[in-house]
């Protein structure tokens, strides 16, 4: 067998335990990204010896990537108006509370691992931030009351730019001898803003793209939305701007646009999201010796900073960034165990490796064992307890079909999805008593999980999906019509 061979096959391999694993892991309530770790480490040398892996650089490579795809799908899910009201909190808790889990975890740090004050805050940035995608895939299905959810998936989705500034920043004041701390507060501010300026400019280009161009197939338009993502990180990133943030901005906004063949923009990102999950999550895993991380004096050492991140640092932190902000002491307790760690912190634990700093094998040892402790911990009872402090919300449906929706591109039409609600203005009327504009036809309404096949006498129920054939120019009519006024 080739080498060529062997690697497609082990990859298949991979790729079949890695969905095998997620189906496994809802059952046992530990997040899947535990256990696609434990896979890496698993075929690494220090465990079947399949794989011998320990190139620093291309784990940063293969591990930004992924993050740019997990920030992208993850953004385009959020919804504007259930963001909107928690801007503010995410913020502060993306930046302050950044800020101030660095400092409690850095003085731990300088102490407990006998490391330089610029080591510990260095430690400390890499676990300051709560991971984007550890929260956006424990979270996913989740019945966690609206707000909070929000705030979290705002919060994780903007603060990974804090924690990469401040990593970048303590290496460079470590390797620089002529790094200055007000040239890096002035980059602070121009990566935030520029990140977030070109993250909306690029989005509004995405969108106009995406609904102007006629591309000769279906297929090419997810492919075409995951290359302005690509670029929005790339071109970000080139300008000395926060990448992860522009991806993130740029996300959220193409995700609440109007956009042609959204049903497969969505389904596609969120399979390669997945596929980006198993492969950076194993990868990380393929860095990771046990034989070196688990020994006494590492697990000790573990144990002690996390205990000190997840009761101390982390509730310090969301109690002040939330100080009246009218989240609730239950509400505050939550998003402080909500506070998950995961694939940034491995990542950015990658950086000291590449700079060759004399302690980065510790610190790498240390962050990965605090971040599976986190993700196994706080991940796997992070519903038990939002159902123990009253923090869950309703269930949401999910109703048991599978229409595909379409863009009818050389028709210029679609087939859109539309559940009714309080808010409908047609609820309880009558097909034929409806005026619909122009080219709008009911093709089927699924009702408690059943087909409807809609006639003119058909009357329109809370709870209804609709599936409504429409061209593009009746689009922006008919969403205007479906919303009543209030």
């Amino acid at each position: 067998m080739s080498d060529q061979t062997y690697f497609i096959l082990i990859l298949g391999l991979l790729f079949v335990i890695g969905v095998m694993t997620t189906k496994f892991s809802s059952r046992i309530g530990v997040p899947a990204l535990i256990l696609y770790i434990l896979v890496g480490v698993l075929v690494g040398s220090d465990g079947l010896g399949l794989f011998y892996f320990s190139d620093y650089n291309f784990a940063q490579l293969v591990g930004m990537l992924a993050l740019v795809i997990i920030l992208f799908e993850g953004g385009m899910q959020t919804k504007w108006e259930e963001i909107k009201p928690v801007i503010g909190p995410s913020i502060s808790l993306a930046t302050i509370g950044v800020l101030i889990t660095t400092i409690i975890v850095a003085v731990a740090a300088k102490f407990i691992l006998n490391v330089s004050w610029l080591e510990g805050f260095l430690f400390g940035a890499i676990v300051g931030s709560t991971d984007a995608a550890a929260v956006f895939a424990v979270l996913k299905g989740q019945n966690i009351k609206t707000r909070i959810e929000s705030t979290l998936e705002a919060e994780s989705g903007s603060n990974d730019p804090m924690a990469m500034i401040l990593t970048i920043s303590f290496i460079e004041l470590l390797t620089v001898e002529s790094a200055s701390y007000w040239n890096l507060i002035g980059a602070f501010f121009w990566q935030m803003i520029m990140g977030l300026i070109i993250g909306l400019v690029i989005g509004k280009i995405t969108v106009f793209a995406i609904n102007k161009i006629n591309l000769d197939s279906g297929g090419l338009y997810p492919v075409f939305a995951l290359a302005f993502a690509l670029l929005s990180f790339s071109v970000t990133d080139l300008m000395g701007a926060s990448g992860l943030l522009a991806v993130y901005i740029s996300a959220v906004l193409i995700g609440n646009s109007e956009i042609a063949y959204r049903h497969s923009i969505f389904r596609f990102n969120e399979g390669f999201a997945w596929i980006a999950q198993i492969l950076m999550f194993t990868i990380l895993g393929l860095l990771v010796y046990p034989s070196q991380i688990l020994n006494l004096d590492i697990i000790g050492k573990g144990l002690l900073i996390a205990l000190i991140l997840i009761v101390v640092a982390r509730p310090v932190a969301v109690f002040i960034s939330t100080f009246k902000l009218h989240y609730s002491p239950k509400e505050q307790l939550f998003l402080s165990w909500a506070g998950l760690k995961g694939a940034v912190p491995i990542v950015l634990a990658t950086f000291p490796m590449a700079a060759g700093l004399e302690n980065a094998q510790l610190l790498f040892n240390v962050v990965f064992f605090v971040v599976l402790l986190s993700a196994l911990v706080q991940g796997s009872t992070i519903t038990i307890l939002a159902e123990k402090l009253g923090l869950s919300g309703d269930k949401r449906p999910e109703p048991m079909h599978s229409l595909e929706l379409v863009s009818i591109g050389k028709a210029n039409a679609e087939i859109i999805e539309y559940e009714v609600d309080d808010d409908t203005a047609i609820t309880n009327k009558s097909l034929l008593s409806i005026t619909f504009p122009k080219d709008v036809l009911i093709n089927a309404i699924i009702r408690n999980d059943q087909l409807v096949t809609p006639t003119g006498d058909t009357m329109i129920r809370k709870g209804d999906i609709l599936y409504i054939l429409v061209s593009k120019h009746s689009k922006k009519a008919l969403k205007a019509m479906l919303k009543r006024e209030v």
